[in-house]
This record gives C-alpha cells, sequence and structure tokens, in this order.
C-alpha cells in the first residue's frame, strides 16, 4: 500500500485500486470533512457515500459534485446521504446526465421514500420517481456468506457489501437494524462505513478474504450507534494491525498514544490517497 498528499483529486488511475479520503470524520465533527471516499481504478470510479459537506469538499480539491457519476450508498444519515438531492438535481436540471447508483431495490424504497422524495418529487408537473433521476445497477445477493451480502461491479471496481450493525444501538445483529453495510473493494480491502462493534463481520470476512488492510469506524466514546476505540482494542491483535481508523471526532489526536500502543495500523487521513 502506498499512501500520497494530493491537492487535487483524479477519478483515474494507471491501473492501480486508489481510495480518496474527502473526509474522515465523523457526523458532528466541525474541524474535519464527512468520511466519504472515492474509489478508482483505470478509467473507472465509485464515490461511496456523499454527505452534506461532500460537495463543498469536492469543490475545494477541484471537482465538481457533476463529475462523479457513479455512487453507492451505505446508510441513511446525512454524513452519508445529504448530498444526494444536490447531485440528483444537478443531474437533472444541469448536466441533462442522470448519475447511477449501485443499490438493491430494498434499500432503494426506504432512500427514496423515507429521505430522498421530500425535496424532489414535485419539482415539476408531474410527480418524479427515483428512476427519473438515477440510473441503477442492481447488485446480486450472494449465497454462502456469514451474514446477507450483495455485489456489484463498475468496471474493473468491484464491490461486495455485507450488511453491518449499526443502529438502532439495541439491535442485537445486522438482522435487527435498519439498511446499512460495509463495502469491500476487489477483495483486498474492507471499509466498514458506520458500524457498531461487530467482531464477527471483520472475523468472518477476514477468514474468507485475508484482507490487506481495514478501515475502521472509531468512535473517541463508548455508546451509542459506533464502534469505540476501547472495544476496538479487545480484537486480536492480527485484526488490530490492519485497521487503519476512520470516522472519528475532531479530538483524535489525544488519542494518537492510544492507537499507537494497541497495535492499530495508523489513523485514516483527509485528503489522502492509499493506492493498492
Amino acid at each position: 500500500m502506498k499512501i500520497s498528499n494530493r491537492r487535487r483529486v483524479k477519478l483515474t488511475t494507471k491501473g492501480e485500486l486508489s481510495l480518496y479520503f474527502i473526509g474522515t470524520g465523523s457526523a458532528f465533527a466541525k474541524t474535519l470533512n464527512q468520511n466519504n471516499l472515492i474509489i478508482a481504478k483505470g478509467d473507472d470510479h465509485l464515490l461511496i457515500d456523499c454527505g452534506t459537506k461532500c460537495s463543498q469538499a469536492l469543490h475545494n480539491v477541484g471537482m465538481p459534485l457533476p463529475s462523479i457519476r457513479n455512487y453507492l450508498i451505505t446508510h441513511s444519515h446525512a454524513d452519508h446521504i445529504g448530498g444526494l438531492e444536490e447531485a440528483q438535481l444537478l443531474g437533472r436540471y444541469v448536466t441533462q446526465q442522470k448519475p447511477t447508483m449501485i443499490i438493491n431495490t430494498a434499500y432503494e424504497k426506504i432512500l427514496w421514500e423515507q429521505s430522498l422524495k421530500g425535496g424532489s418529487q414535485k419539482s415539476e408537473a408531474r410527480e418524479l420517481t427515483f428512476s427519473d433521476l438515477w440510473s441503477v445497477i442492481r447488485p446480486k445477493k450472494l449465497k454462502g456468506y456469514p451474514r446477507e451480502t450483495w455485489e456489484a461491479n463498475i468496471g474493473s471496481i468491484n464491490v461486495k457489501m455485507p450488511r453491518t450493525m449499526h443502529f438502532p444501538d439495541n439491535a442485537r445483529s445486522w438482522k435487527d437494524g435498519a439498511w446499512s453495510c460495509a463495502v469491500i473493494i476487489n477483495d483486498k480491502v474492507l471499509f466498514t462505513s458506520d458500524t457498531r462493534f461487530d467482531p464477527g463481520l471483520l472475523e468472518s470476512m477476514d477468514k474468507k478474504f485475508d484482507f490487506e488492510i481495514i478501515f475502521h469506524d472509531c468512535q473517541l466514546f463508548t455508546g451509542g450507534v459506533h464502534a469505540s476505540i476501547d472495544e476496538l482494542t479487545t480484537l486480536p491483535a492480527s485484526l488490530k494491525s490492519k485497521i487503519i481508523l476512520m470516522h472519528y471526532g475532531d479530538s483524535w489526536q489525544n488519542f494518537r498514544s492510544q492507537a499507537r500502543k494497541a497495535g492499530f495500523h495508523s489513523w485514516a487521513k483527509e485528503g489522502h490517497t492509499y493506492s493498492f
């Protein structure tokens, strides 16, 4: 893995797999952008989540939001979906090109009915639908996985989406929770997105794929709907050495010593590209 700090983000590579962190902050962070990610490989790209700050953060590194053609959304919290209304309306009225989203039928209904419909459905004389605003790639449900997992491709980028246990806070497993998923990227990298502490996810998927790196949600206190640094510290050393911590609060630097002593790989940095 190679790590670089770029002032300008690119949507193409020379063939390597690259992950660019638009931000690494939690939903309430003020000094950090939200934990949204651009995957690029060759001529293909995919945006993982599009929060309320995403468009401005991209603008600040020289990339207009309509440049992003492909989206995957992991769950319906504002720091992950808050920028989608802008994306869909820009496509409808400015570029006249629908962006593409990887999404299954069940989550499309949730995302449209509970979040996106309100600001867009009545934009014209007739009521608009999700399919008026988005082109869709339907992932296929995989067999033989320890939990519900979906798969799709954007050209040379393969993504597998295992369900996660994020919210509500009393869910006992991913089966009891609202829709949320992690993203396995080209069978090399696990990006957990937001999740509560769920050792079963890490252990079962790492056993299957032997990830090079795991980017993991890291809350700086225990409680609520995110894995905490104290909980993650209890993981086996073999897993911690692969974990790059992300989705953290503004005071993350106060925890650098704890993370180093615990044996984590490092902290994800916004504006940095991780190449494989």
